[in-house]
């Protein structure tokens, strides 16, 4: 990328260029993982499910005591202008607010100003190929911690849990994984939210679970419905994914792909099935004509 087309980074409201954007080594976002996150997509010049993703944000804020020094509205403009700035249709998103600069110790209290980061790129998780023809799985020793321990709801800075599944996803070769919870129940993939098809219905596990309730898992829910498909939120064993006639992932970057294999396990006729395939297209119809408009219409028609 050259100079004139590097990306720019919001930093604390200031937008500067990618490679001038920094942040102090005494960030306790650094140094603890004390902070939030939202991954957001843009499709065609408009803010994907923004307001959820704020809300989101923002309760996560609450949970841990951080105050974010910006209004929804105000952080709305920003991600928008983040997006409009760097020129961007398709991108991908990155919103962290971290609890900012303070000593080395672990008090709040001693962070006075929250640092605010807003990142706007493109990404692709996975080849085309692997959503025509779907992935291989397998279950992992690493456990989710219970909500009482860390509460998934607050989607935190602090993601060793889903780093140390990654790890062993790249030890096996596998681009993801599923993680279970202390009781044995399927919980989600390392950045991902999962479900089964079982008799023509949809399962996924609930978030009491300790699953983050995804904010395209919302959505895929809602388009099942409007397809006739019922949906049951309930809990999953490996059984139950072994035995799916089909199952799939989603996620703000995944989107929608099919799972055909597990621990060895084909799943179903081991090919992407007909619910995974109408519901990714489904969602990317959705995706692609509703959000925040980044543009004026005649921009985002082009």
């Amino acid at each position: 990328m050259t100079e004139s087309s590097e990306r720019k980074i919001f930093m604390d409201g200031q937008l500067v260029p990618a490679s001038e954007a920094k942040v102090s080594v005494f960030d306790h976002g650094f140094l603890y993982g004390d902070g939030i996150f939202e991954g957001i997509r843009a499709y065609r010049g408009r803010v994907f499910k923004l307001k959820e993703h704020l809300d989101r944000l923002y309760d996560s804020a609450k949970a841990i005591l951080l105050d974010i020094p910006y209004t929804k509205q105000e952080m709305t403009e920003a991600v928008v202008n983040t997006v409009r700035v760097n020129g961007l249709q398709d991108a991908y998103i990155r919103l962290v607010v971290s609890r900012g600069p303070g000593d080395l110790g672990l008090d709040p209290t001693k962070c006075p100003h929250p640092t605010v980061i807003i990142i706007a790129d493109t990404i692709s998780l996975y080849p085309e190929e692997v959503y025509q023809k779907g992935m291989t799985l397998a279950s992992v020793s690493i456990r989710r911690p219970a909500t009482d321990v860390l509460n998934p709801a607050i989607k935190s800075l602090n993601y060793l849990n889903n780093i140390l599944a990654k790890i062993e996803a790249n030890l096996r070769g596998l681009p993801e994984v599923l993680i279970l919870n202390q009781e044995g129940y399927v919980v989600e993939g390392t950045g991902d939210n999962v479900f089964i098809v079982k008799d023509g219905a949809l399962y996924t596990p609930p978030t009491y679970a300790g699953i983050l309730n995804g904010i395209t898992r919302q959505v895929v829910l809602r388009l099942a419905n409007d397809l006739n498909v019922s949906t049951h939120e309930a809990p999953l064993t490996m059984h139950d994914v072994y035995t799916a006639d089909e199952c799939f992932l989603t996620g703000t970057a995944a989107e929608v792909i099919g799972v055909v294999r597990c621990d060895g396990r084909t799943i179903g006729a081991g090919d992407v099935g007909p619910y995974t395939a109408r519901l990714r297209d489904a969602f990317y119809t959705y995706a692609t004509n509703e959000g925040t408009p980044v543009y004026n219409e005649a921009v985002i028609g082009a």
